[in-house]
């Protein structure tokens, strides 16, 4: 799906076929049975989204919200994002076990979990993991991974892996000089017989 337009989360419902609509609500029913109080639920990144209003935490990188969760609908597949989980290892480990024990295959990068349909997510696993950070914990989890010391520490680890790459390759093998191709003589002149 394209980036929306719509300004209210009916709006983005109301463009959706009605079968992938009715994925996205049954996600945000869990969302919002479970999400802890002091989040607000709007249209967000061209998601629903669930966030810590700028009135109570204004010191965010971006001057925008600071975003907890989201569900999309993209082209092929859905996704939900869980900022909590990316931002608490402890909770992310949790994600991981629930999955596993559900016998479900997570597929999440770094705070996105992507799925095909309902049947792929274990609700009550989603539950448990949106109702584990309050505001509070991650306007905390926010100031410290982007404190001046989290920003160093990370350009360092970033120095140090591309330092450790560089070092694991194998030196590059000089290319042999390309020979200069001989330079043509001018043809001869052929002798040809005067007749006088």
């Amino acid at each position: 799906m394209k980036q929306t337009a719509a300004r209210s989360v009916e709006e983005y419902l109301a463009q959706l076929p009605e079968d992938r609509r009715a994925v996205v609500a049954a996600v945000r029913d869990v969302v919002l049975r479970h999400l802890p109080a002091g989040y607000q639920e709007r249209v967000g990144w061209g998601m629903i989204s669930y966030d810590v209003p700028l009135e109570r935490f204004p010191n965010t990188y971006n001057g925008q919200p600071l975003c907890y969760a989201a569900i999309a609908a993209q082209k092929h597949h859905y996704a939900l994002y869980l900022l909590g989980a990316y931002g608490d290892p402890g909770v992310a480990e949790a994600l991981r076990d629930g999955f596993a024990r559900a016998g479900k295959r997570l597929d999440m990068g770094k705070s996105c979990l992507r799925f095909k349909s309902l049947a792929d997510l274990p609700l009550d696993v989603v539950a448990r993991t949106i109702g584990a950070v309050p505001p509070e914990r991650m306007m905390a989890l926010h100031e410290a991974s982007h404190s001046k010391e989290a920003v160093a520490a990370r350009r360092a680890a970033r120095r140090t892996s591309k330092e450790a790459s560089a070092a694991g390759r194998p030196a590059a093998k000089k290319k042999p000089a390309a020979k200069k191709p001989a330079a043509k003589k001018p043809a001869a002149k052929r002798k040809t017989a005067r007749t006088k």
